[in-house]
């Protein structure tokens, strides 16, 4: 904003406060960090151990965004008048503050630090809920068992908006959101430390922290139950009759929204508390918040502005992907209204946005249309938001309710066990792979972008993605090695097929027997008594019963005959003479032999002796002999302990 415009907006705000002005809190961009305490080489200044390890996984450079906001400049706000410090963006660089000060206005806008003063929330009350994506509730069947054997959980009621994406796949194999860290954004949540749905998480200690970025408070528990809600779809533990999809995930609970109106500010706290998850160290966030239209229409956004870059919450979650969290945002309700399309910040270009389905994968008319106004895919894919299962907000018995407040969680959810799996994929390749995985891709439309996702799928393709194979041909085997990660349930199968074959066949099965990790298996395939010159092989990964996949196949080249061949008398030959340093003992045998050489130096002394075994054959053995001087040297070969010859030679 240049100084003019500055200027004139002052004036305008000054006869606005002289006339019951409707402004009371504004956003305070600042021009740069200067000045600033902290350093960019010593991030734990202000960034948790946890996030500068996260960094470092994904080789993500720290920059100046990521520096505090200059405190002097902040102190120099506070003190212009009657003011309060709201909320401080770090990335976007800005601070939020509540006023009713005309003259505090004044005096900020001219400070020569201050790039702008905007308002973003004004006294009118108007309740407005197209931030919140739900519908109504209806009450849930308690039943006591899915009726699946073999799982490792009961799901009870929500067994299939778990199994739409083969989520029980991954429970089975033990990941179940052990070690990641998951933020909820939302309007509060109401209840959660005492509902019996999160008995599990709070006895395991797995609510890691809470913040009101409204009420600027530690609880939320007394706020809206929207994020209750969504929590529940992820966090329930209740055998039998309600279990989430990541019930294992730790979580910080962050209240952004203000339910009783619909102002920008609510956007900027949002920003707020995903720089909060940041530092913190926090994989994951799921927000089920959207904008569109507002208490004052003055703030409005129009389709045009869903491009990913203009609204305050989009470039938030954009810079907490560009710091390598992963973020998981609702598409919205407006699937059936005049609006039509997502919202924001559905429309970032780095999340993964998500429409609604039921649970046999039936679009919810409901669910917002794509593409972002610049007409790139979205939503990204769908998950179970029509008949969600949520526990209710007095008894936290599971409740049915509808709106993509809930495809967001379950998804969230689902993809926390999936990264706990590949926690070396980063953030966008982890997205990437729940396209590929999708129903419908690669033919992606505008209602649930790349469809359904399939987690035992995609766990198929990040393995097969960070898994390694070699093949080399050496001592007449094929000696084959793979990286692969496995648990003891999974087996790969090594099949061969030689140039007269028809069909491959399978010659071992590898199989480690301790936890899910990255395996290295070795098998080596004698081909001592063959003579084709090459040899397939390929890799069967047998995961469960019914799914398997070939890794990958090699082409072994033989470097010499193997075939074995049985000479009708013994022979032996020691080469070249005069030699340079290594020297050949040919050998050929009609059974196995016992072998032992001894070389002495012209003056009697023992210079080299070695011993072994010879099977019967031909073969060549090396002795390296480039530590000996030049001259004249004696080899003596002794076979099944008795001397055969006695050959001198000259080293040159």
């Amino acid at each position: 904003m240049n100084r003019f415009f500055s200027i004139t907006l002052v004036f305008i705000l000054c006869f606005c406060f002289q006339s019951n002005a409707q402004f009371n809190r504004y956003l305070i961009s600042f021009k740069d960090k200067a000045g600033t305490s902290f350093s960019l080489s010593n991030p734990s200044q202000f960034l948790s151990q946890r996030a500068i390890e996260r960094r470092n996984r994904y080789n993500i450079a720290f920059d100046s965004s990521d520096l505090p906001v200059n405190a002097n400049y902040i102190e120099s706000v506070r003190l212009t008048g009657n003011v309060t410090i709201l909320n401080v963006s770090k990335w976007l660089n800005q601070v939020s503050i509540f006023t009713t000060d005309a003259a505090a206005l004044t005096a900020i806008n001219n400070l020569p630090f201050v790039a702008s003063t905007l308002p973003i929330a004004s006294r009118n009350i108007n309740i407005n809920s197209n931030k919140i994506f739900e519908n109504n509730f209806t009450d849930a069947p308690i039943i006591n068992s899915d009726k699946v054997t073999g799982n490792t959980y009961q799901y009870g009621v929500s067994g299939a908006q778990i199994g739409l994406h083969k989520g029980q796949f991954l429970h089975n194999h033990g990941f179940r959101g052990e070690n990641m860290q998951l933020a909820v954004l939302d309007a509060g949540f109401f209840r959660y430390n005492i509902l019996p749905t999160f008995d599990s998480v709070r006895n395991n200690n797995q609510i890691l922290g809470t913040w009101d970025f409204v009420d600027r408070e530690e609880s939320v528990a007394e706020d809206d139950s929207h994020g209750m809600h969504c929590l529940s779809t992820i966090a329930a533990n209740m055998p039998g009759t309600f279990v989430g999809t990541a019930p294992k995930t730790s979580f910080y609970l962050f209240r952004t929204e203000d339910v009783s109106s619909e102002f920008p500010i609510e956007e900027h706290n949002l920003a707020v508390a995903t720089e909060r998850a940041d530092s913190l160290g926090v994989d994951m966030c799921s927000i089920s918040l959207g904008y569109t239209e507002f208490s004052d229409p003055s703030f409005d956004y129009t389709y045009n502005d869903m491009n990913g870059n203009t609204s305050i919450s989009a470039k938030a979650v954009d810079f907490s992907a560009k710091k390598g969290m992963l973020m998981v945002i609702a598409a919205g309700n407006e699937g059936n209204g005049s609006w039509r399309y997502i919202s924001t910040p559905a429309d970032a270009d780095s999340c993964l946005t998500i429409g609604a389905v039921d649970t046999i994968g039936r679009v919810a008319s409901f669910s917002s249309y794509g593409p972002s106004s610049d007409n790139r895919i979205k939503p990204d894919v769908a998950a179970v938001g029509r008949g969600a299962v949520v526990a209710n907000s007095i008894t936290g018995l599971p409740t049915f309710g509808s709106g993509t407040s809930y495809a967001c969680p379950n998804m969230a959810g689902i993809t926390a066990c999936l990264w706990q799996a590949f926690p070396e994929a980063s953030n966008m390749q982890i997205i990437n792979t729940l396209h590929r995985s999708s129903s419908i891709y690669p033919n992606p439309n505008d209602r649930i972008g790349f469809g359904i996702p399939n987690v035992k799928k995609a766990f198929v393709m990040l393995q097969k993605q960070f898994s390694t194979t070699e093949a080399i041909f050496r001592q007449c085997k094929a000696e084959i090695s793979i990286d692969i990660k496995t648990d003891s349930t999974m087996k790969i199968e090594v099949e061969r097929k030689f140039p007269s074959d028809s069909i491959y066949t399978t010659i071992t099965t590898l199989q480690q027997y301790g936890n899910y990790g990255m395996s290295t298996f070795f098998y080596a395939d004698d081909l001592s008594d063959t003579d084709y010159g090459f040899v397939n092989y390929r890799y069967k990964v047998i995961i469960d019963s019914d799914t398997s996949y070939y890794l990958d196949s090699s082409l072994v080249n033989y470097l010499n005959n193997c075939k074995i061949i049985i000479p009708s008398e013994n022979k032996l030959t020691i080469s070249p003479n005069p030699f340079n340093g290594t020297l050949y003992l040919n050998l050929e045998r009609t059974t196995d032999t016992k072998i032992g050489i001894v070389i002495h130096n012209s003056l009697g002394q023992k210079v080299y002796s070695d011993a072994f075994n010879h099977l019967a054959g031909i073969a060549t053995h090396d002795i390296n002999l480039n530590h000996l001087s030049r001259g004249v040297y004696y080899v003596t070969v002794y076979t099944n302990d008795k001397k055969e010859i006695t050959k001198k030679i000259i080293k040159q």
